[in-house]
């Protein structure tokens, strides 16, 4: 009798635990599956490498997941897209290069994605290069072909729309160190390097560089688009750091005299396809750029100017000099008159021979 009652109680117990242990596998179940994945090495070997993935922009989730596979990132496993719609991330992937380190776990692959810790790349240019320069090296590096780079750097909507008042962005592309991340396309490029251009220049506000929006009031004044031009000039009469406020100072007594500037990077700049000897029909031949024919600066920059050639046009030295020459070491003498550069172009011409 009492073991029939024991039976009976066991069967009962039995019975009641079913009633409680079904349900809570039946809710315990899923989140377990979930977690348990969410925390699964993914393929690769066991002392680590690190593989790279390129997730293009526009890429929906299905386009991310294939691109992480075939990666060799990610198993196939439909959990995956499971996990990114649970955790609220399946449409916020960003798209960028991203280097993993095998194995790693989906959720540290969601995360990263989600965060959007892309690699970036340095990418420096160097004071003085024109646009057809930064476009050529952006292009080769990989930020979108030059003819689109090309045709953004003279696109009056897209200049306008970086605060930008001239007709192209030379001078605008600030030459700077860049990290750039694959996500980045042609216009985030440049419109990050001109930012960097208006960073600078409010930074130099207090020397006297003018703002965006002052234009020049036509009597002796420079604009910032004139400022930028004659700090294009400097930086392409010199490498040698202490001379340009001398070169600036020899430019600004010529414009105060109405003489022209004569400026040989000028004519170079007004020649297509430039084959590096500057011949004296050169120098006579009109254009927009040519100092030697036109009076005053010319048409616009030529090429983009650094820090200290901005500074060089608020800064000059003092003095009344009027001509320099190369002395053939990369350093240039400087004159107050033509009777003293004369000499000097012989001297030095002399001892270039």
């Amino acid at each position: 009798m009492a073991c029939n009652a024991l039976a009976t109680a066991l069967r009962k117990g039995a019975i009641i635990m079913a009633w409680f242990i079904i349900p809570a596998m039946l809710v315990l179940g899923p989140f377990y599956w979930f977690y348990s994945y969410a925390l699964l090495a993914g393929p690769g070997p066991a002392g680590g490498d690190e593989v790279r993935v390129v997730i293009p922009q526009g890429q929906g989730f299905q386009g991310v997941y294939n691109a992480l596979v075939e990666g060799g990132v990610l198993e196939k496993d439909r959990r995956f897209g499971l996990l990114a719609s649970w955790r609220g991330v399946s449409k916020k992937l960003k798209a960028g290069e991203y280097i993993f380190r095998r194995p790693t776990t989906p959720s540290e692959v969601l995360e990263s994605l989600s965060t959007g810790t892309t690699l970036l790349h340095p990418l420096t240019f160097q004071e003085g290069l024109t646009i057809s320069q930064v476009t050529r090296e952006l292009s080769q590096r990989g930020w979108g072909s030059q003819e689109e780079l090309w045709a953004l750097c003279h696109d009056q909507e897209f200049i306008a729309s970086l605060g930008v008042d001239a007709p192209t962005l030379e001078g605008y592309l600030f030459p700077d160190t860049y990290y750039l991340s694959r996500d980045q396309n042609s216009r985030d490029v440049l419109a990050m390097m001109v930012a960097r251009f208006f960073e600078v220049a409010k930074s130099l506000e207090p020397l006297g560089l003018p703002s965006a929006d002052h234009a020049g009031n036509g009597g002796g004044a420079m604009g910032l688009h004139e400022v930028v031009i004659l700090a294009s000039i400097i930086e392409k009469e010199t490498g040698v750091a202490f001379e340009r406020p001398q070169i600036s100072r020899v430019f600004l007594n010529r414009l105060a005299r109405k003489m022209r500037l004569q400026a040989d990077p000028t004519v170079i700049y007004g020649i297509t396809d430039f084959n590096g000897d500057l011949t004296r029909q050169d120098l006579r031949t009109p254009s927009a750029y040519n100092t030697y024919v036109v009076s005053g600066l010319p048409a616009g920059p030529i090429a983009n100017p650094g820090r200290a050639a901005l500074r060089a046009v608020l800064q000059p030295a003092d003095g009344d000099w009027l001509y320099f020459v190369g002395r053939g070491d990369g350093t240039h003498y400087f004159s107050k008159d033509l009777k003293e550069h004369n000499r000097a172009v012989s001297r030095f011409q002399k001892q270039g021979r």
